[in-house]
């Protein structure tokens, strides 16, 4: 009984805090049903339309730098509030924007809200999380940003369905959802945004913030409900004390200690390296890819739901087997299949027309592609940079990650539109997967495999 109750605890935080992964995956991916709209509402050049889709991004960049500094000073819980406060503005404020600066503006303040919680959702689940069930219960975050994913994808096919065939008597609930439909694509996002506000209230902090911040007894007490026994919390709790080793607050001065040094700088690695393998082009630009293989744009938007529905599953698969498989496997395997992919991607570009292949072969070789990144980099990623760092720089240094991942991740955004029209696309996919050998080389030589370990372990790896 004690087990269950330990095991349902832990889920339910678990659950709560990747509520904020289906905000990022749905601000996220939102934005590939737009583009094309948005483009044609304001007059957009190819310019614009990567700052319209990289603008959020760039707010991204920012939030992760202050989500660090936010979650160790004013704690997990607190930082997911302001997390959910910046989705709740963005979202109203896009659906409700006058003019294409006031819609850049809002899709910044989304921006901040993704690179916040982007940090503190997986740290947070990652302390509070028993060392056997550390990476399936993280993974939670991940396949929380895939729902997000398929909920923006359903959402914006449904909408422009029904935009060409519903009509309003109300003048601005037509401009929304008819007229400017795109309106209300960002806007759906209200509802998950206020109930994830609301249910962060139903959660404690992070035990291990609590003893960074001398605050044992309720430390204490939120392991002990975790753990199901005041003894084993207890000994949990001895272990964190000696990790912080008697400070109350991150040491700065640890990033720049040798084993730290490494440790932050395999993770910056991981981070941007792991976003020219060509996911988020998938994810922000997938309709127009498709489009540009000859698909009209209600088909595109279908494809686009298949794409996210087969990167939902496949993590749901990936959950399942993250903490038996181990890390580094996943990544070997998973990165080998998404290199072939893309090139098989790039040869359909190519040779499709000349050889008259069906659709069917390239809309297969983007599934496979998708299939192979979610049971591998996407479901690996958040897991490694949450537990990876010793608790005195955990949020520093998993803001340094993320600000690499975030920048990587604007660059791929900003400069994709760029390289589809001059590298062509079959370039462009072909590039994508060169990019897949050093990361597999990174993961191979210079990540231990955490699986198994407690997160004090994994400090003493890097700090040996």
């Amino acid at each position: 009984m004690k087990q269950r109750a330990d095991i349902s605890y832990m889920l339910f935080l678990a659950v709560t805090a990747a509520v904020g992964g289906l905000l990022f995956g749905y601000d996220t991916a939102v934005i590939s049903g737009t583009v094309e709209l948005v483009t044609a509402r304001f007059g957009l050049d190819s310019l614009q339309q990567g700052w319209y889709v990289g603008c959020a991004l760039a707010g991204s960049v920012a939030g992760v730098l202050c989500a660090g500094v936010l979650s160790d000073r004013l704690g997990r819980r607190r930082t997911m509030l302001v997390s959910a406060v910046l989705f709740t503005v963005s979202a109203v404020g896009c659906a409700l924007c006058a003019d294409f600066t006031q819609l850049v503006v809002y899709r910044i303040v989304g921006g901040l809200g993704i690179g916040v919680v982007s940090i503190v959702s997986p740290l947070y689940i990652s302390e509070v999380s028993a060392a056997r069930r550390r990476g399936m219960l993280v993974s939670f975050y991940q396949l929380a940003v895939t729902m997000g994913f398929l909920a923006a994808y359903t959402v914006n096919y449904l909408l422009l369905r029904m935009g060409q065939t519903a009509g309003f008597e109300t003048a601005w609930v037509q401009r929304i959802f008819v007229d400017e439909v795109w309106r209300g694509m960002l806007g759906a996002e209200t509802l998950p945004a206020l109930l994830f506000f609301v249910i962060i209230f139903f959660i404690p902090e992070s035990p291990r913030w609590l003893a960074l911040r001398g605050r044992t007894d309720r430390a204490l007490r939120v392991l002990g409900r975790i753990n199901g026994d005041r003894a084993e919390a207890a000994a949990e709790l001895a272990a964190i004390e000696t990790a912080v080793g008697g400070g109350q607050t991150p040491q700065w001065r640890l990033l720049l200690s040798k084993g730290i040094r490494t440790a932050v700088l395999v993770g910056t690695a991981i981070a941007i390296l792991g976003q020219f393998m060509g996911v988020n082009a998938v994810l922000y630009y997938g309709p127009s890819i498709f489009e540009r293989a000859g698909w009209s744009g209600s088909d595109s938007l279908f494809a686009q739901i298949l794409v996210g529905a087969v990167n939902m599953l496949t993590t749901v698969l990936a959950l399942a087997i993250i903490d038996r498989v181990g890390r580094k496997k996943l990544v070997y395997w998973g990165v080998s299949g998404m290199a072939l992919s893309l090139l098989l991607i790039g040869t359909c570009f190519l040779t499709g027309e000349r050889l008259g292949l069906p659709d069917g072969v390239l809309l297969a070789a983007f599934l496979c592609y998708v299939f192979c990144c979610a049971i591998s980099v996407c479901a690996v990623v958040w897991v490694l940079l949450s537990e990876m760092y010793p608790i005195r720089v955990r949020g520093v240094a998993m803001s340094i990650a993320g600000f690499s991942l975030w920048t990587g991740t604007y660059l791929v955004g900003q400069l994709t539109p760029w390289m589809l029209a001059n590298l062509t696309p079959a370039g462009t996919f072909f590039l994508f997967a060169a990019m897949c050998v050093p990361y597999m080389l990174l993961i191979w030589k210079a990540v231990p495999e955490m699986s198994g370990r407690t997160l004090e372990e994994i400090e003493r790896y890097w700090t040996r």
